[in-house]
């Protein structure tokens, strides 16, 4: 993985982003673009990042890319939503989870070389490739009722969606991000909805989850308790796919009551995608390890990330991107500094997000994409 930075000071951005170019083949990107002036006014921000985006797109390292999938992260959903101007056909996710570094947003967008991508009246955006086809739906919520019935109605328009290009939640759908309005108290209705559909679809611990974060999160609307983002891949084989377990650290989920995998390894003939789901600090029994202590809980979140990616024939040098969800706005310098040291090249964005478990101080997700050659199946 190549890691890459810069800063324009006229728009008050830094640019961090990951390039995964394999020999002979299309490149992918994962960029997170920062605002350096936290005094800027919410307008004043959202157009600097809009500018350093536009910016991109003209840049000789971003020749012939397309943006597939941008997730804001913002401090005030319900007010920041009418600042945001993207007209693109990327899929977009904003989410009310405060950058910790001051600022009013941060911007996470995925690109890939040489694709299409088309948005249907659904809000389904499709990227085609000659071999795969790749449907990202973000953003998807319901108004009405508590959590469970939100979940529950969430998930039947997913499958709507996905079934219109013959796809299902059990062979097609490798990741969910879920977000649930105050957490401590609306987590068990999502948890008990989902697994109530996984079941009806032949999702169970028999077969297989799917690669999920569930974590806190606001929409733009106040009444939304649980919103979802989700990825499926159109053409992919069961062969493609392994589930990740790492069962020297981590215990199944089913065994404390949810429902989603560790992380899945997905090949392709050209590379591997790797979806590490929101990882905490945990043993192999279900216990939290090291309580109330913030580095030894980071240090043992890290180290269930690297057995999971070790699994599926990666490492740290494959990761895309962090994604790093704190509990307590107080912990962010010692997160941060944690971070810098161990893992200073990676682009991450860490942002206040409580997880389920009130236990758990941190929670870490990521991406990894390694290169390899399996003449089994065509490549991405």
């Amino acid at each position: 993985m190549n890691y890459c930075n810069l800063i324009w000071d006229d728009l008050f951005v830094k640019v961090n982003w990951s390039e995964f170019r394999p020999k002979q083949s299309l490149a992918e990107f994962y960029i997170i673009i920062e605002i350096l002036q936290p005094r800027l006014s919410g307008q004043e921000q959202f157009c600097c990042i809009e500018q350093a985006t536009a910016r991109l797109k003209k840049m000789d390292e971003f020749k012939d890319i397309v943006f597939v999938w941008k997730r804001y992260f913002v401090s005030d959903a319900i007010n920041h939503i009418s600042w945001l101007r993207s007209s693109s056909d990327a899929a977009v996710s904003i989410i009310q989870q405060p950058p910790l570094n001051r600022t009013k947003l941060v911007l996470l967008i995925y690109a890939v070389e040489n694709a299409a991508i088309n948005r249907e009246a659904d809000g389904t955006v499709v990227m085609s490739r000659p071999h795969y086809t790749h449907l990202y739906n973000t953003q998807l919520f319901e108004r009405k009722g508590n959590s469970y019935e939100q979940t529950k109605t969430v998930f039947e328009r997913y499958l709507q969606a996905i079934a219109k290009h013959q796809c299902s939640l059990e062979s097609n759908c490798l990741r969910t991000w879920i977000f649930v309005q105050n957490i401590d108290r609306q987590y068990e209705g999502m948890v008990q909805a989902r697994k109530e559909l996984f079941s009806k679809e032949g999702l169970t611990p028999q077969t297989h989850f799917i690669a999920s974060t569930g974590i806190e999160g606001q929409s733009i609307y106040s009444e939304v308790i649980m919103m979802m983002d989700a990825y499926s891949l159109k053409e992919v084989k069961k062969e493609q796919i392994r589930y990740l377990h790492a069962s020297s650290n981590l215990n199944p989920t089913h065994e404390y009551g949810v429902t989603f995998e560790r992380g899945t390894s997905v090949s392709f003939g050209d590379r591997r995608h790797v979806y590490i789901s929101g990882t905490a600090s945990i043993n192999n029994k279900g216990e939290i390890v090291h309580p109330f202590n913030l580095e030894k809980q980071t240090e043992r979140t890290m180290e269930n990330i690297r057995v999971l990616l070790a699994e599926a024939e990666t490492d740290f040098s494959d990761i895309t991107h962090l994604l790093i969800y704190l509990r307590d706005i107080a912990d962010y310098e010692n997160t941060l500094i944690y971070f810098e040291k161990n893992f200073p090249e990676i682009p991450r964005v860490i942002v206040l997000a409580p997880v389920c478990r009130p236990g758990w101080l941190i929670e870490v997700e990521c991406i990894a994409i390694k290169e390899i050659s399996d003449n089994r199946f065509k490549e991405f």
